[in-house]
């Protein structure tokens, strides 16, 4: 009896390590993701385990034309492409350099500027114009302007004189524009002034209409004094008057306009600065319509007599 419980009892030890061993995990991992089959063999049915078949990798090289490299050398190339670009324009208009010199030694005037590729005509009431003459080759103001032998200032401004810069500002189709200074020889500043487009900053406009459409005049002020360009416009939009202030007086020669094709009508001469001596202004020069002088002061007289 006690030998047949010995017995049993190593029996029972032989199942359980027999179990244990058939249970113990396996950690590889791609084989447990794998189907599990039964084997028909030994005492008991084991669970083994078929090859696990991997995913294939794709080894082959990516293709230029589908997967672009970003060429960083190409696009820095371009960026400096497009700011070179850029200095050949002011304010959206192609523009051009030019260079005039006058005079020689340490009293050399030189003035560098830009103008526009192409000619477009200045605003009908720009108070002044400003051209490079081609023929002439300075730039000059005035009310009319051949497009065939001018070319229309606009851009930065400079004027130097015995290298020295004496002015400086910008141009706008032929007009002043933004912020002007001048300096004397020291490189003191003298002035300073603001424009918009031709008009100074703080500039008074009268209109005839209440839409504000048609220009009656344009009361130039600086510092809140009447200083610069003024103009007048007749009701057709031609120009009816134009002259200079100077600390509030009229200085230089004032030209009164007919009404039609801008043609001069009459010519005032005023004091030529706000120091000299006050007196009343004086007929120096009378046009008929067809633009012929009828009148100068001490030369001719031409004028119908009454």
């Amino acid at each position: 009896m006690r030998q047949y419980r010995l017995n049993i009892g190593l029996v029972g030890l032989v199942l359980i390590l027999v179990i244990t061993s058939c249970s113990k995990r396996n950690y590889n991992v791609d084989a447990e993701t794998a189907p599990l089959v039964n084997s028909k063999s030994g005492l008991f049915k084991r669970k083994i385990m078929e090859p696990v078949t991997t995913a294939s990798i794709d080894t082959t090289r990516p293709s230029l034309a589908t997967t672009p490299v970003p060429d960083t050398v190409q696009a820095a190339t371009k960026k400096r492409k497009k700011q070179k670009r850029s200095k050949k324009e002011f304010l959206g208009y192609p523009i051009r350099k030019g260079y005039v010199k006058s005079g020689k030694g340490n009293r050399a005037t030189i003035e560098k500027f830009s103008y526009l590729k192409e000619y477009i005509e200045p605003s009908v009431y720009a108070p002044a114009k400003y051209y490079y003459d081609t023929k002439r080759h300075r730039i000059f103001k005035a009310r009319t302007i051949d497009p065939k032998r001018a070319r229309i200032v606009h851009g930065p401004y400079k004027k130097m004189v015995g290298n020295k810069v004496v002015a400086e500002g910008y141009f706008y189709i032929g007009t002043r524009h933004l912020r002007w200074e001048s300096y004397n020889k020291d490189g003191i500043l003298l002035s300073k002034s603001h424009f918009e487009k031709g008009f100074p900053r703080d500039a008074v406009i009268n209109y005839y209409d209440a839409g504000q459409k048609k220009m009656k005049e344009v009361i130039p002020y600086v510092n809140n004094k009447v200083e610069g360009d003024y103009v007048m416009f007749h009701p057709n939009g031609l120009l009816a008057w134009e002259g200079q202030y100077e600390k509030g007086k009229k200085v230089g020669v004032w030209i009164e306009f007919y009404d039609f094709r801008n043609r001069k009508h009459f010519e005032y001469q005023y004091p030529e600065s706000a120091n000299d001596k006050p007196f009343e202004a004086f007929l120096i020069k009378e046009y008929d319509r067809n633009g012929n002088i009828i009148f100068e002061k001490g030369k001719i007289d031409k004028r119908p007599k009454m």
